[in-house]
């Protein structure tokens, strides 16, 4: 597996990391404690170092779940977690009326203990601000995840789904490690600015849901079903029309797939990891299938000829459906 340094901050990553969420929480009913521990660790034999959670992916047992598996392997880890949501609240309500921000300095030390304790560890590798809180200056954020550093229980600071502006004021503080966006070929938003500042500061792009939430496996068409439980259900972009539409999209991956002799997933993995040195791509799984698939991304070399030949293509598809519903959009870019 390559390796990959998240901007100036020296924190070197696997060039893939595994989203965790999705073994607990969002993407239908959690799935079996035991297999996921065991998948978690032959990631960690398969060369995978970043794993992604959040006190909010349950909310709790996820933290659990990785903090079990990974405790006996943790010298060859690194843990991302995050703060800044109101955990009393259920965070199903993310379906609904939205969730509850909180990222109050006390706060913010609370999880971190928390945290700390469910991932059976000392120290947070990197600590992201889930979402902006519009009611917490952003200085005052990252002065309190600078005290965590220089209290030795965080080593990174990180920020997600952020506006540009709250990431320089943010780094004027605490230096921001990584940046957690969405990103991908069906959401290309981060270039629009985002790119061109991480790369000013020093600071890496860590992409989540890179391959559109399940889609551009090419696995999900319009007439698939999801759980009542999947959050997906609630995500207009999601709808029967919009994946049919959108369809578009992973026939430029099936094309590129079939002449590279790789999978759609592995074709837009590959394309993010193409885009700059100090992205490291977090795609989530429950199967080991799908886990090797995706690391076989890694060894998928683009050509200058193919990725001109996919941004070609790409720029004459307009991706049907917005990502979130409007509650849910007005939290990021802040």
């Amino acid at each position: 597996m390559q390796k990959r340094i998240l901007g100036k901050s020296g924190l070197e990553v696997s060039a893939l990391g595994l989203g965790c969420m999705g073994m607990s929480f969002s993407y239908g009913p959690p799935k079996d404690k035991q297999e996921m521990i065991a998948l978690l660790r032959t990631a960690v034999e398969r060369g995978i170092t970043f794993f992604d959670t959040a006190e909010v992916y349950g909310p709790f047992t996820n933290e659990e779940l990785v903090g079990e598996a990974l405790s006996p392997l943790r010298d060859q880890v690194v843990i991302a977690t995050k703060f800044g949501f109101d955990t009393s609240v259920d965070p199903r309500a993310m379906n609904g009326s939205g969730p509850v921000l909180n990222s109050r300095p006390k706060h913010i030390k609370e999880v971190a203990e928390a945290s700390l304790k469910r991932l059976k560890t000392n120290v947070i590798d990197l600590f992201y601000q889930h979402r902006v809180d519009p009611d917490v200056p952003i200085e005052d954020v990252a002065g309190a995840v600078q005290e965590l550093i220089q209290e030795g229980k965080v080593k990174h600071f990180g920020l997600s789904e952020a506006g540009v502006q709250t990431i320089r004021r943010a780094h004027a503080v605490q230096k921001v490690a990584a940046v957690q966006n969405e990103y991908s070929l069906w959401f290309r938003r981060p270039e629009e600015g985002l790119l061109q500042t991480l790369e000013e500061l020093g600071i890496g792009l860590v992409p989540y849901s890179p391959l559109g939430k399940g889609f551009l496996t090419g696995k999900i068409n319009e007439s698939t079903t999801f759980d009542s439980t999947d959050f997906r259900t609630s995500l207009p972009r999601f709808t029967a029309e919009a994946r049919k539409a959108n369809q578009a999209l992973v026939d430029l991956l099936d094309t590129i797939s079939a002449e590279k002799n790789a999978t759609p997933a592995q074709i837009a993995l590959a394309w993010l990891l193409a885009q700059k040195p100090w992205i490291a791509p977090i795609p989530g799984t429950t199967k080991l299938e799908r886990l090797d698939e995706n690391i076989g991304a890694v060894a998928i070399e683009l050509t200058a000829d193919d990725l001109v030949k996919i941004e070609k293509t790409a720029a004459q598809i307009t991706v049907q459906g917005e990502r979130y519903p409007e509650k849910l959009e007005r939290m990021t870019g802040r």
